[in-house]
This record gives structure tokens, sequence and C-alpha cells, in this order.
């Protein structure tokens, strides 16, 4: 299975363009600690997919090879998106992507139902078809956008792609979700807040890091060493220490066996 990861940031990316944080002010200063939204490029057995159409789509596309158009005119391999959720820095690639002559969303029902005005929207331009796709449900949180949608499975999930389980976004370690763990050669998980107090304590939320839908490192890496395959955290905030390559915290997960995803890592399953 080939899969780049394109981006392993969370939403506003790193550094974020209304912030000076440590973590912003840090890669504004290295550009090699940026980091743009958290998003893979994965090539199934029917075609090329990107998992997650992020606003950094287009710029992502180009930094993957065989994303790239050619070689004639309006030729590209990118065949569809896949979708884990309905968020907004999940989402509005798709609007970017009007260009394409055809593409296919997969999700979760609820999630192409909230997304029905960017369906409406891109009406105009392109022949969009929907499908659905297998997922686990881990969160029942809702875009703020969506916020009067009735309660349902299906908002944010992970996937399970062959040997690869992606879920940038947990809110529950479910049993179904540890299984797949157990027989994937790869997972890539939701590593948004190291600690639980960290949107608290940075001041860019009155609400913990599980009370925003994201199980923080702290709460998953003990149990995410246990597993057999290869593990990453993507999906880091620009408060999570982990974005300054020298924090401490890289050394703890390396003790524990786990990696931190990089924009661009090439992972051969």
């Amino acid at each position: 299975m080939r899969l780049q990861v394109l981006g392993t940031a969370a939403g506003g990316g790193v550094p974020q363009w209304n912030c000076a944080c440590p973590g912003c002010s840090g890669a504004r200063a290295h550009p090699g600690r940026r980091r743009r939204h958290a998003s893979l490029a994965v090539q199934l057995d029917d075609g090329a997919y990107v998992v997650n159409a992020t606003p950094d789509i287009a710029e992502q596309i180009e930094s993957c090879a065989w994303l790239r158009p050619g070689p004639g005119p309006r030729e590209s391999p990118l065949k569809g998106v896949i979708l884990t959720d309905a968020e907004l820095d999940h989402t509005i690639g798709l609007l970017r992507l009007r260009e394409a002559d055809a593409l296919e969303v997969r999700s979760t029902p609820v999630v192409r139902h909230a997304l029905r005005p960017f369906a409406e929207l891109l009406r105009p331009y392109l022949q969009l078809t929907w499908a659905d796709t297998a997922t686990i449900p881990v969160s029942g949180k809702r875009p703020r956008y969506a916020a009067g949608s009735p309660e349902a499975t299906g908002w944010v999930s992970a996937l399970r792609l062959g040997p690869l389980v992606y879920a940038p976004a947990m809110g529950a370690w479910p049993d179904e979700l540890d299984e797949a763990f157990q027989e994937a050669a790869c997972v890539i998980v939701d590593g948004t807040f190291w600690d639980d107090e960290e949107p608290r304590r940075t001041g860019i939320s009155a609400r913990t890091a599980t009370q925003m839908g994201h199980l923080p490192i702290e709460a998953t890496m003990e149990r995410l060493s246990k597993l057999p395959g290869r593990r990453l955290y993507t999906h880091l905030n620009n408060t999570n220490p982990l974005v300054d390559p020298a924090a401490e915290q890289h050394e703890v997960l390396a003790e524990l066996g786990i990696e931190v995803a990089g924009d661009g890592m090439v992972i051969d399953l």
C-alpha cells in the first residue's frame, strides 16, 4: 500500500495565522517546524485518494509526486476524497477541487448530509458522486455549523484502509477500534493535545481536551505502546509541545516506541 502523510496539524495549521503562541512563533522562526492540516494520500486498489480535503489541498497534492497531474491537461490521478468527519478543516478543500471533471467523496451518511451545501455549491462545476465508507465511530462531536443537527453515530470516524487505521480525531477508544488497532500494520491517531488541561492552560478554550472531542496523548500513549504495529501521532495543535522538535515529550514517546508523524513522510505498507 502506498501512503504519504500530507499534513499533521490540527485546525489552523502551524503556525496559525492569528496566533503568536510559542508553537506558532517557533514555526515562523524555523520554517522546518511548519505543519499543514492533517491529511493522507493513499493508493487503494481502485485508485488514488486523499483522506480529508483540507484548506492546504492544492499544495498538498503538489507535494506528492504520484498525485500530480499529467501528462495532459486536466489529467489527474486523484479519484476522490475519503472523509473522517465534517469539520471545516477536513472538508473545505472540496471547494478547491472544483476544477475536476469528476470526484468521488466517501463518507458516513451523517457527514454527507451535513455537507449538502458544499454539494450544491459544487454542482455547476463538476460531477460529484457520494459513496458510503466503512468506518469505526469514535466521537459524536458535531461541527459548530451543525450544532443543531441531531445526535447520530458517524460524526467522527476512524478509517480502516487495508493494513492502516487512521483516526486523526478520537473522543473515545471503543472495543471495535481496539480490535482494528491490534490487526493493523500501522496506526496513525489523534495527537491534538498532550494533556487534558492543555486547552485551558494555554487559553484557547474553556474546555478540556476530552471535552473538545480529543483524547489527549497522556491518556492514550501507554495503551498505544502495547499495539503490535507501527504507531504514530498526528493532528497536532499549535499549543502541543510536540511542535517543538526539542521538546522533552519526544523522548517520552520514543521510549514507548511511538513516533510523531511529519509532513511528507512516506510509509510503505
